[in-house]
């Protein structure tokens, strides 16, 4: 991500308490800064057992706070100027026993003093063994910081540093990065459901070999942050990619066309906004081997049929969601793009050489609308696609 990605004003206080999961601060603080945000770690003394101050001094670039009266030229009151000099607090982890802390208003560590004596936002990301997370004194310390308007990043289940499996792991440090990107974003589609897809599809031929394309989801799985950030509602219908969709993403996947076919018949009419960037192979073969062809000197002759167009599908529903398409062109980009937004009735047509885009994590496009066109220079996708989503939005409310 770019530092652009994120108003370099952002400043964040990374409280960190003791915990196996604190070797993943060191990697949050790296995301957050790579995202243009200035942050302040301060640390318990438990948590210095499992990770050293002077990690995350050489990650943020600023002296890391371990005690009450530590003090440097800029604060002399450290558990007070701290938590003023922030936009927001994000504990993480944030152990059984701190959250207790928090829940009962106890200051016995310049951490706990600085959450007490806030005027910012706090989040916490807990991290603990499953049996703590689920003990009934957890969850009523739980229930009150909720109430008290302390926001809840995770946690999740999986394996647990002790051996066993279940609730309590702690979020990953891109999770959490998410979580404080969106907080620094407009909500401009507030509680809008976006419907996206993204990726290629894959055609099979036989049982081992298949048709598809280059494409490699990126952009619409930026898109899908993007909207998230924006306060909508998102599900994505993703082709087979590599990439991991934001947690708190609905996210279907598919293989072929016709599997996303379904899934968006399914979940389009829900829909207020529907994205279509996913690659769609245009064909598939009429006849798939269950068994793997052998090779022969012979030629192969496959037989091809059109795949269904899903935009087209989309765009002619009779309560049709805002559609939004994109095009990706090897030659005449702006004539092909407008045909192409103009055959299918669409409102919004994204836009850019493919040769330059798949692939790649930063693009080059143009917006294509009623009112003519926009022109966005290369940049990282993840800020493509924030402008995207900022036209949708300013189209959408028109």
């Amino acid at each position: 991500m770019s530092s652009s990605s994120s108003p370099t004003s952002n400043r964040i206080l990374l409280g960190i308490t003791g915990g196996v999961a604190a070797y993943k601060a060191a990697e949050l603080a790296r995301l957050l800064i790579q995202d243009g945000m200035s942050v302040q770690a301060v640390m318990t003394h438990s948590a210095c057992q499992f990770i050293g101050p002077t990690t995350l001094q050489a990650l943020t670039g600023k002296l890391v706070f371990t005690d009450m009266w530590q003090t440097n030229d800029a604060s002399s009151m450290a558990h007070i100027n701290l938590s003023r000099e922030v936009d927001a607090i994000l504990v993480a982890p944030a152990s059984a026993d701190f959250i207790a802390k928090l829940a009962n208003g106890l200051a016995d560590d310049l951490l706990s003093t600085l959450c007490l004596a806030r005027d910012c936002p706090l989040m916490i990301a807990p991290a603990m063994n499953r049996q703590m997370w689920e003990n009934p004194a957890t969850q009523r310390n739980l229930m009150m910081l909720q109430q008290d308007g302390v926001k809840m990043l995770g946690p999740a289940s999986g394996e647990q540093a002790c051996g066993e499996t279940g609730m309590g792991r702690m979020l990953e440090a891109d999770e959490l990065a998410q979580a404080i990107r969106a907080m620094s974003q407009p909500k401009l589609l507030q509680s809008q459901r976006v419907l996206i897809t993204a990726g290629p599809t894959f055609e099979a031929i036989d049982a081992v070999r298949g048709m598809t394309n280059t494409s490699s989801g990126k952009m619409g799985y930026a898109l899908a942050h993007a909207a998230l950030d924006a306060g909508a509602e998102v599900t994505l219908v993703s082709g087979p990619v590599c990439l991991k969709p934001p947690v708190a993403v609905k996210c279907i996947r598919v293989v072929s066309a016709r599997a996303m076919m379904a899934a968006v018949k399914k979940e389009a009419p829900q829909a207020d906004i529907f994205i279509s960037v996913a690659a769609v192979a245009d064909y598939r073969v009429v006849s798939t081997s269950k068994q793997k062809i052998k090779k022969t000197e012979d030629n192969l002759t496959l037989v091809l049929t059109p795949n269904p167009d899903i935009l087209k599908y989309v765009a002619n529903m009779r309560k049709a969601p805002f559609c939004v398409g994109f095009a990706a062109e090897t030659e005449n980009l702006e004539k092909n793009a407008e045909s192409k937004r103009r055959n299918k009735k669409l409102p919004l047509l994204v836009a850019n050489k493919a040769q330059d885009a798949i692939g790649s994590d930063e693009s080059a496009l143009i917006l294509l609308d009623d009112e003519g066109k926009k022109h966005l220079a290369k940049a990282p996708k993840i800020d493509q696609a924030r402008h995207i989503i900022n036209h949708i939005a300013l189209l959408y409310k028109k």
